[in-house]
């Protein structure tokens, strides 16, 4: 496996392999590896011929009071296992490389960073948007695959793509979940095995909503308020939403007469996590 620290060795790379005809796929992640983004490796390789993993903790998309000093890192572990489930070349930027000196070029994609998460955390896609446009122009994937457990990040990522033209496919694989039910994050390092077992509510409520719409309860409010009234019992959680939305434009819904997903943020003592599921 190819390690490229620089962002004009990495596109040059990236065009050499273009121009002998190779089909590149791409695996953009913060590190801290998991199994959930190992299976995205797993179908980037299915996909293309090369098999490019970024890996870059990006500091536009946290808060000023967000976790990013925090957030675990731990490159030669992940160097080991991206290399030993196939990836070809691992791309480790610096920020002076994604962010020149004097950068002040950001991406944003409207509606969809409104609700849900773009709420509570003002900023956050605009840096996402832009740290992915950057990485697209660097890396020049064909396909690009990403997990579900972030949904609205997906979602942003494909109407950036689709409105800017850019051509790369972008993929969304269903979340990979521990034996337990929990969703895998990086940040789950941060919890205790109490605060695991409490986090299990969010998958449980995830399969209640599915239950109720698959025994052909349409209404919204009804499905919503028991996924909260689960998630509410005891424990030391506390809701920061859980919104049932249309699939694709995140729109708040009525009735259940289209594709949906409930999608859920919670607090378990200040550590947030974030889940959501079909309905």
């Amino acid at each position: 496996m190819r390690r490229i620290p620089s962002a004009r060795d990495m596109q040059s790379q990236a065009l050499e392999w273009r121009a002998s005809g190779k089909r590149i796929a791409f695996v953009p992640t913060m590190g801290y590896l998991h199994e959930g983004h190992l299976r995205l490796v797993d179908e980037a390789k299915r996909r293309a011929d090369i098999v490019v993993m970024s890996i870059y903790v990006n500091p536009t998309q946290f808060g000023p009071l967000e976790d990013f000093e925090k957030y675990p890192r731990d490159l030669e572990r992940d160097a080991a296992m991206a290399e030993a489930r196939g990836v070809d070349c691992l791309f480790i930027p610096d920020s002076a490389d994604i962010y020149p000196p004097g950068h002040q070029t950001f991406v944003t994609v409207e509606d969809l960073s409104r609700g849900l998460c773009g709420v509570f955390r003002p900023g956050h896609f605009r840096g996402v948007a832009t740290v992915v446009a950057a990485l697209f122009l660097i890396v020049q994937p064909h396909v690009a695959v990403f997990g579900e457990k972030d949904y609205q990040q997906l979602k942003v990522i494909q109407r950036m793509a689709l409105d800017l033209h850019m051509p790369v496919e972008v993929v969304g694989l269903p979340t990979v979940r521990e034996a337990t039910g929990l969703a895998m994050s990086s940040r789950n390092a941060y919890l205790s095995e109490a605060e695991k077992l409490e986090a299990l509510k969010l998958g449980r409520a995830i399969l209640l909503a599915q239950d109720l719409a698959r025994g052909g309860e349409k209404r919204v409010a009804v499905i919503a308020e028991k996924g909260r009234d689960l998630l509410a019992e005891g424990g030391d959680l506390r809701i920061q939403y859980a919104e049932i939305v249309d699939a694709e434009t995140l729109a708040s819904l009525e009735v259940l007469d289209k594709p949906a997903r409930l999608i859920l943020a919670v607090y378990i003592n200040k550590k947030r996590l974030i889940d959501n599921g079909p309905l």
